[in-house]
């Protein structure tokens, strides 16, 4: 979402919403694929009129229908955490007690220096422009889409995945057309299929009206 169908500020793009809107009108399926805790995605599921599944903070926790799926372990992100306040200055980002899979921080410290003070740990490090996250390592968007997928009775190959960001790198594996919008990160868009004329939300809304509608 944020940097996706949003602009740099976390606005919601109006590209992105006619775009999506025509999407699910046609009767396919958007599903959310974020970094966002689960209470504000299904919140913009329901503003945008999406009817896919619910993948948020990173993979961690999943939603299909009303069966919700913890599959991330937030105890190994916190044990993480508190050892990298030990020797940096760094805090949790809002709202931070409605994760149940992850640890989101301020974006601070450089995130080479934290992968380098908890290099040996069994956690996976992204930073996605917006926040710093602590996740475990054994899920991803990716692997967790596929769950969602499978729920939907749906072929990852028959999905379109749009992204922007390095934690956008797995789920974007895993599907049969990969779109970065213009703004993504570099190595995103050495790895899709498509990058975008247009940044942001416009991008999305280009995409989409290329090959979907």
């Amino acid at each position: 979402m944020d940097g996706t169908i949003t602009d740099r500020k976390k606005r919601l793009c109006p590209g992105a919403l006619e775009a999506i809107l025509g999407v699910e009108k046609k009767g396919l399926p958007v599903i959310i694929v974020t970094g966002n805790i689960l209470c504000s995605t299904k919140t913009i599921s329901i503003l945008l009129g999406t009817t896919g599944g619910l993948v948020a903070e990173n993979g961690g926790v999943i939603q299909w229908g009303d069966e919700i799926s913890l599959l991330g372990n937030i105890e190994k992100c916190e044990k993480a955490y508190q050892h990298l306040r030990k020797f940096h200055d760094i805090k949790k980002v809002e709202y931070s007690s409605s994760r149940v899979s992850e640890i989101a921080l301020h974006r601070t410290l450089p995130v080479e220096k934290v992968k380098e003070a908890l290099k040996g740990w069994d956690i996976e490090v992204y930073d996605t422009r917006f926040a710093l996250h602590l996740t475990d390592p054994a899920v991803n968007k990716g692997t967790s889409l596929l769950k969602v997928a499978k729920n939907m009775k749906i072929k990852p190959e028959e999905i379109m995945a749009i992204g922007d960001s390095e934690n956008d790198l797995e789920f974007l594996e895993v599907v049969g057309w990969k779109v970065a919008v213009a703004n993504a990160d570099p190595e995103l868009k050495m790895n899709a299929d498509y990058v975008t004329n247009n940044p942001y939300g416009d991008g999305v809304k280009e995409a989409i009206g290329r090959f979907v509608l």
